[in-house]
């Protein structure tokens, strides 16, 4: 949905809440490295607007959740397994054990991987949030072209996090347009995939 009514505000206790439903996302390592910027001030919603190449629904809807990618996530590790001891989830030395491991491993790992981890798990909290938002009867519309490095220099989004998209929640103004999709024969293989040839010349059938 790209067009919202601008009166209608949600609480801010309503977006924590379906926020709070959105990041029982699965991730790597259970890492979490997703990390949201709510933004719902009217004036840096308009300061946003030009960023976002002039998208108006980044004016007029509720709010606007921009989805960051924490490259140093993994840093959190001692504190997201130790409220699994706390949970009984795990013992105190298997936290330990797999902190180390999961420090280790991290520390080590080329930044081009970490971001690829950082950009899936960002993905699939960002699904979430609109399925949420739906459910509670919310519109949304998920935001890729904006510029990344003027939304982080304009916000002072520090170098750690990795811009992902940006999430308009509100509630529709109007219907949105219909549109089509591929059918599942289209986009789905089983066992292999064709050959390039071959599948080049089915899909100009």
């Amino acid at each position: 949905m790209r067009h919202y009514n601008p009166e209608r505000k949600i609480p801010r206790q309503e977006i924590e809440d379906m926020l709070a439903e959105a990041i029982l996302a699965p991730s790597s390592n259970n890492l979490q490295p997703w990390r949201f910027l709510v933004i719902d001030d009217q004036e840096l919603k308009e300061k946003l607007l030009p960023i976002a190449r002039n998208q108006q629904q980044v004016v007029d809807a509720s709010a606007i959740i921009a989805v960051l990618g924490d490259m140093e996530g993994y840093k959190e590790a001692n504190r997201i397994f130790q409220k699994s001891v706390e949970a009984g989830f795990m013992t105190e030395e298997v936290k330990n054990a797999f902190v180390s491991n999961i420090i280790k491993s991290y520390s080590n790992r080329n930044l081009e991987v970490i971001k690829d981890i950082a950009l899936i798990d960002a993905g699939l909290v960002s699904m979430q949030i609109l399925l949420v938002a739906k459910a509670r009867g919310y519109d949304t519309v998920p935001m890729g072209g904006y510029d990344k490095l003027q939304f982080k220099e304009v916000f002072g989004i520090p170098e750690r996090y990795l811009p992902v998209m940006l999430i308009a929640i509100g509630k529709a103004s109007e219907p949105g347009h219909p549109t089509t999709r591929l059918s599942v024969d289209e986009v789905t293989f089983w066992n292999e995939l064709p050959e390039m040839d071959l599948h080049l010349s089915s899909s100009q059938t």
